[in-house]
């Protein structure tokens, strides 16, 4: 309505020729200049609020965090697109090593264990498993929590390097429908430091982005009874990724 009033009112003045009162012509000026302003806001969210900014994009939130990549075939073990992303699960390592010592010691092993990413006490990051592939984080879950966590499909995981830990825990689906995330940490022995706490708020997200959805967040031993990690002093921090995503519910 804005612009069709504009274009009636210049019309009218060029046929009416040059204005003789300038104070008129400057009234004019304004009126434009306030329709033009109107119609920027009202084109804004319909509500006469600003723009609102977008959304970082997965690139930019990836670029912000300190990852290193350090992929290992051995930890590779299928397919894992975002039709079938489900569940990020967080762990401690139980160690103090750095991220890039712990993903060398999962290779040296042979065990072709690993978890997608290690978080560092000092933020820092290494990526060993690219997303959308299958790694070995979660290993073996209870009988029956296949069907409570909906990952009942195994059939994309070649299971190399599985070795079973008994019938009480035969359920090994949430591999193939989770990112794993270990944090350099040993339960009991005090508390994550500020800057690790950080890089996990940011590494959500980024994983959020990603995707374009938000997975389950859980930790390890919701998977398998018996279970260590993550840490009883980790338990607020998991409910408020649980429900706001972030280690501090902000």
């Amino acid at each position: 309505m804005c612009v069709l009033a504009l274009a009636c009112a210049a019309s009218a003045c060029s046929t009416a020729g040059p204005s003789a009162d300038p104070a008129e012509e400057d009234a004019f000026d304004e009126t434009k200049l306030q329709a033009t302003d109107d119609l920027l806001l009202d084109e804004s969210d319909g509500r006469g609020n600003p723009p609102v900014s977008p959304s970082p994009t997965p690139e930019e939130l990836r670029a912000a965090l300190d990852i290193v990549e350090d992929y290992r075939p051995g930890f590779d073990h299928g397919e894992k697109g975002p039709e079938h992303q489900k569940y990020i699960m967080l762990h401690d390592t139980e160690g103090e090593s750095a991220p890039q010592d712990v993903v060398d010691f999962w290779d040296g092993n042979g065990n072709l264990v690993a978890a997608h990413f290690v978080v560092g006490r000092d933020g820092s990051i290494v990526q060993c498993v690219p997303l959308d592939r299958i790694a070995h984080h979660a290993g073996f879950g209870d009988a029956g929590h296949n069907a409570q966590f909906g990952v009942e499909d195994e059939s994309r995981d070649d299971k190399r390097g599985v070795v079973p830990i008994g019938d009480w825990a035969p359920d090994y689906g949430m591999n193939s429908h989770s990112v794993g995330i270990e944090l350099v940490h040993v339960g009991g022995a005090g508390e994550y430091p500020q800057a690790q706490l950080e890089a996990l708020d940011a590494l959500i997200a980024y994983i959020d982005a990603y995707y374009g959805f938000e997975s389950a967040v859980t930790d390890h031993k919701a998977w398998r009874s018996g279970n260590s990690d993550t840490s009883p002093e980790f338990a607020a921090y998991l409910n408020n990724y649980q429900t706001t995503r972030t280690h501090d519910g902000g």
